[in-house]
């Protein structure tokens, strides 16, 4: 099966039947010359959109009333003349026409209200279907006329997850299995069974007529711990629309939990200015270009989202921005095919050890605290779930919730007797039913701390202690056995009716003190939630705090040091067929413009539009084999670099967006 290609573009069209001449200036010669200069090597195209009509004939469905061509064909026949992949899109979850005809199809929820998706709760819009309807029969039906006609290399399914249903045929199977249907537990296994029948039929279909066919299921985030629903796909698109509500700190946390998948995937954002839908919008070309290189560094493919104009005539300005961003990728593909990302740190995440498919819009504040910290502490950093191989990495993180179960706690264990070390915080490392260490953190575990919020006694390098607010939870130890590494002191009192001090909270009782950070030679233990309180808050100490047990843990096994600033980024890939390493340096600063919205929701639009180069940047890296060369790439500019200590240091003169560094070495190990 050949793999992704690098430059994608996802062609929505999502077309209203009260639109008129759909398709009507469509001409193959502007499509294709659209494509050239986005130096575009992939597209999806659509078959069937959200509002259900098709875009070609049909036998099944009923194509657009005002399309009188087969808009579909006729894309094809010119991404075959131009050599470009062309999955071809059905959104499954979502049509429109059927759920106006058929509202025994619709998804309930618990008061028997329909579904809908949250980006139209405010206004009219899409309703979500049930796949344990007689709608499956009919989608499936589609695949099947769309595989026998145009034999697409690719199927992508749009809105389609594990998602809880009260429909009367979700209720009958739930009675029939004699559970209770006002049971969530009960509720979400029938979800299970649905999504899992509706993906191995459509698989079943695909198969049936191709065995090199993709296929990609869309429910717009990939679960971490979900690895069964994930190899329902053939490969991953991460949809990370940094100014669509994901921000620009979402794609590193997906992606590196992707990258050990063993799957291909995409990083999928979009040309748009907000989100999905919006006509008219776009982004500065420096923003796809950062968007773009950090799908690289991140060891995805690339893919940017547009949309098609009901004309069926495409947006030429759209096309001079994408090819700003892919004129670039080209020039970069070599050095990152097949390139395996390099961590020190894993953290063991969250939403994997917590989530259930009822949790999808849950925020895993501990998950994005821990992202954060190692994005702008420059670590090289996958997050993993429980079925990962531990022994990879020399530090393992476990965020705030991380409780063990029997079988955890043994891969723990075993993973700390073989020389890795462990950071936890919060009520991490308690077993799963009982509030006591399962694993030896130098001291008891004693409960939670009444104050709230509590004060971290806290002084980076060279500056003095203080008293520094903390606002999630704060849990108290007992017979510390290991080294102190930080203390804790309590407010005198917590606001409520009976007594309050100034506009916020209490201050510290600067007469007490507790230990509340404990070290030992393997371990260090956080007694707060510590990662949760800089994902919400940001505070500046809670990321010193981090980053010090970080370093403390890691001492001089860390594999690379960069002197970019936070809002720098470094990855580092081994292309081993090609006996090299690639490093890739990434800058941008965002800013705030305006909102974004969500339904009902708002989320401040962060935007990328200058670009701000760095000069002199300093690297260190330590890696088992021999260096034998380094170099900028595409550039091919070698640079001097020095040993010492074990690894090689050097200076890369400029990172204007985007810089890799390449380091090529001995095949054989030294």
């Amino acid at each position: 099966m050949e793999g992704l290609r690098f430059r994608q573009v996802h062609l929505d069209f999502h077309t209203s039947e009260h639109i008129a001449g759909i398709g009507a200036e469509f001409d193959s010669t502007q499509f294709r010359k659209a494509l050239v200069r986005g130096h575009v090597d992939s597209v999806t195209l659509f078959s069937k959109c959200h509002h259900g009509w098709s875009y070609h004939p049909t036998k099944i469905n009923e194509m657009h009333p005002n399309l009188n061509f087969d808009l579909l064909g006729e894309q094809l026949k010119v991404c075959e003349e131009l050599g470009i992949k062309a999955p071809v899109y059905l959104s499954a979850g979502l049509d429109e026409k059927e759920a106006v005809r058929h509202p025994e199809w619709l998804v309930r929820r618990e008061d028997d209200s329909t579904d809908a998706p949250a980006d139209f709760v405010s206004k009219p819009g899409y309703h979500t279907l049930c796949f344990r309807s007689d709608y499956l029969e009919l989608l499936l039906a589609e695949i099947e006329e769309v595989m026998q006609r145009y034999h697409p290399c690719g199927i992508f399914l749009d809105i389609s997850a594990v998602r809880p249903c009260y429909c009367h045929n979700c209720r009958r199977d739930i009675l029939a299995r004699g559970k209770d249907p006002r049971d969530i537990v009960a509720v979400m296994e029938q979800a299970e069974f649905v999504y899992e029948n509706y993906a191995g039929k459509v698989r079943e279909m695909v198969r049936k007529y191709s065995k090199t066919c993709t296929v990609f299921h869309n429910g717009g985030h990939i679960s971490r711990g979900r690895r069964d629903i994930a190899f329902y796909n053939t490969h991953l698109e991460l949809e990370s629309l940094p100014t669509g509500g994901w921000g620009y700190d979402h794609f590193p946390m997906s992606a590196s939990y992707a990258a050990n998948l063993g799957m291909e995937y995409l990083g999928m954002t979009g040309k748009f200015h907000s989100s999905w839908g919006e006509f008219g919008g776009f982004k500065h070309p420096n923003a796809l270009r950062f968007e773009s290189s950090l799908s690289l560094a991140m060891g995805a493919k690339c893919s940017i989202g547009d949309q098609l104009h009901p004309s069926g005539r495409m947006d030429m300005a759209t096309y001079d921005l994408i090819g700003t961003a892919y004129s670039e990728v080209e020039e970069k593909e070599k050095w990152c095919k097949d390139a395996v990302p390099c961590a020190d740190v894993a953290v063991l995440s969250e939403e994997a050890v917590n989530c259930n498919a009822a949790d999808r819009d849950m925020k895993f504040w501990g998950d994005i605290g821990a992202n954060r910290a190692l994005l702008e502490g420059n670590y090289l950093y996958s997050f993993i779930d429980c079925e990962e191989d531990f022994s990879k990495y020399r530090l393992l993180i476990l965020p705030d919730t991380i409780r063990l179960d029997e079988v955890l706690n043994e891969k723990l264990t075993a993973y700390l007797n073989q020389g890795g070390k462990l950071f936890a915080s919060g009520r991490s490392g308690l077993y799963q039913d009982a509030d006591v260490f399962a694993l030896d953190f130098g001291a008891d575990f004693d409960g939670a701390v009444e104050n709230k919020p509590g004060y971290v006694l806290w002084g980076p390098p060279n500056e003095e202690i203080a008293a520094r607010v903390m606002y999630e939870q704060g849990y108290q130890l007992a017979n510390v056995k290991g080294e102190v590494i930080v203390e804790r002191q309590n407010s005198y009192f917590n606001r409520d009716i009976r007594h309050f001090c100034s506009h916020q909270h209490t201050p510290n009782n600067p007469s007490e003190k507790y230990p509340a950070g404990i070290a030992t030679e393997k371990t260090i233990y956080i007694g707060w939630d510590l990662f949760s309180d800089y994902g919400k808050r940001g505070s500046l100490h809670s990321k010193q705090l981090i980053v010090k047990a970080i370093n403390m843990l890691l001492g001089e096994n860390r594999t690379l040091e960069v002197s970019l600033p936070d809002r720098g980024i470094v990855t580092l890939a081994k292309q081993i067929s090609d006996h090299r390493y690639v490093s890739h340096l990434l800058f941008s600063y965002t800013s705030i413009r305006g909102e974004g919205h969500i339904g009902e929701g708002a989320y401040p639009m962060e935007v990328i539009e200058d670009i701000v180069p760095l000069y002199n940047v300093e690297m260190k890296v330590n890696l088992p084999e021999k260096i034998t060369d380094v170099y900028l790439a595409p550039q091919g500019q070698s640079i001097p670099y020095s040993r010492a200590d074990g690894g090689i240091s050097f200076i890369v003169p400029e990172v204007n967006c985007h810089q890799m560094v390449v380091l090529d070495y001995e095949s054989d190990k030294i």
